[in-house]
């Protein structure tokens, strides 16, 4: 299939590599075009140009930068996007997620609301894990190209669901996160070996996806940026607003949110989430 793709940020490269692999072909659109350089992949001139192909994929920072390629000047919705699927794997605002559907609606396309779990490695796996909602028939008709990317698919239906369910996810990610990080700086702060600690927590308490995922960044202190602690502060600060209209308190979240915003005052948002690890290693 012929698809389109906008935004090639560290998991965007890494989703749009998976699908060129799956011997797809793509017309891509970045804001920085030099992010597109070595893909085998035709660069649009802008996010209008990229509606002609039969199915888009968007994979964007936050909402505005969402709205800017959708409604923008020279927009995907500009373009020849009616009869046309777009598929949302941004972590959006759940209140701005539901306009995104029905400004698509207005201009004759599909909107798939398309939040992934996962980051740059299980992309290029296609082991993905993908949440989908709106319309029915598009998601049906999508599944096969999802396919290609996720290993695990689920249809959550009405509109904002699937976004709401990202937000809670990133709050047990960040929460698990952050505790091996402080559980490993406490167990080196004894004198024990970074290693060994890490082979004793994956036997134990700590065994999860998330020390799977970060374990060797851990064990070596290389934090680049698979999925970065500017992206999961955003995302855990979108899930306050949540807590906010359910009106409902949100304990963990809110603490660790606050954590990862010490990563924007020690200059460290931009590197990969697990560079928490720093935070609570800095003496004071």
């Amino acid at each position: 299939m012929h698809i389109g793709f906008i935004g090639l940020g560290h998991l965007g490269k890494a989703i749009a590599t998976r699908l060129l692999d799956c011997s797809h072909t793509l017309t891509v659109w970045n804001r920085t075009p030099a992010k597109a350089q070595g893909m085998r992949a035709t660069v649009a001139q802008s996010p209008a140009a990229v509606a002609d192909c039969e199915l888009i994929f968007l994979c964007m920072f936050d909402s505005t930068a969402v709205n800017s390629v959708l409604t923008g000047d020279n927009g995907l919705l500009s373009g020849r996007i009616a009869g046309k699927i777009i598929v949302d794997v941004s972590t959006n605002h759940f209140k701005n997620v539901t306009a995104f559907h029905e400004l698509c609606a207005k201009a004759g396309c599909t909107y798939l609301e398309s939040p992934v779990l996962g980051s740059v490695v299980p992309a290029t796996q296609g082991a993905l894990t993908v949440l989908v909602s709106g319309s029915e028939a598009g998601f049906k008709t999508v599944r096969p190209v999802l396919e290609n990317i996720g290993k695990h698919l689920f249809y959550m239906g009405e509109p904002g669901q699937a976004t709401k369910m990202k937000l809670i996810n990133n709050l047990a990610l960040g929460t698990f996160m952050a505790t091996l990080a402080e559980a490993l700086v406490m167990a080196e702060d004894c004198g024990m070996d970074r290693a060994e600690v890490l082979d004793i927590l994956a036997a134990g308490g700590g065994s999860s996806l998330v020390l799977n995922a970060k374990k060797e960044k851990l064990r070596t202190g290389d934090f680049s940026t698979h999925f970065s602690s500017a992206l999961i502060y955003k995302d855990l600060h979108c899930l306050q607003d949540l807590a906010y209209e359910q009106k409902k308190t949100l304990f963990t979240g809110a603490v660790i949110k606050e954590l990862f915003a010490r990563t924007f005052e020690q200059g460290i948002a931009q590197e990969d989430f697990s560079a928490i690890y720093k935070i609570f290693k800095r003496k004071n």
